[in-house]
């Protein structure tokens, strides 16, 4: 998958900034995601979240400002440390793996998507087929 399909997979899907041709704007530096991806889908007593993104790595919640970001290889991402933690890792249909974290000292979640698979790489809980499938 190149970085624009990512972004088209990923990103695009109700995202209302636009069509992919009028509102891709490359992110500068590491990742490769759309600098202009909004969550554009809302859902009542949900809230908001990632259309393109599957079960557990879809819902927003109350921050507002979580973004996705999408790295050619896990040498390009942020890197987790105490700052950067992962919390849930799985393998998606696409063979990308799909972090969602936490960057405690501001309170900030974090959906990193990773081109190929890195699973062996990140230190914490992958989540499973039945796992999605029993979310609500």
């Amino acid at each position: 998958m190149t970085p624009e399909e990512a972004v088209k997979e990923y990103q695009c899907p109700g995202c209302v900034g636009g069509p992919f041709e009028t509102c891709y704007i490359k992110r500068s530096g590491l990742d490769v995601g759309c600098s202009s991806h909004v969550p554009g889908t809302m859902s009542p007593g949900i809230g908001k979240f990632f259309l393109g993104l599957p079960r557990g790595f879809c819902r927003v919640g109350p921050c507002d400002g979580m973004t996705v970001n999408i790295f050619n290889s896990i040498e390009n991402g942020w890197g987790f440390n105490m700052f950067n933690v992962p919390v849930w890792k799985r393998l998606d249909s696409h063979g990308n793996t799909l972090v969602r974290g936490l960057s405690p000292r501001i309170n900030s979640p974090f959906i990193h998507i990773y081109m190929g698979n890195h699973i062996a790489e990140i230190d914490c809980l992958e989540i499973s087929d039945d796992d999605t499938n029993n979310m609500d």
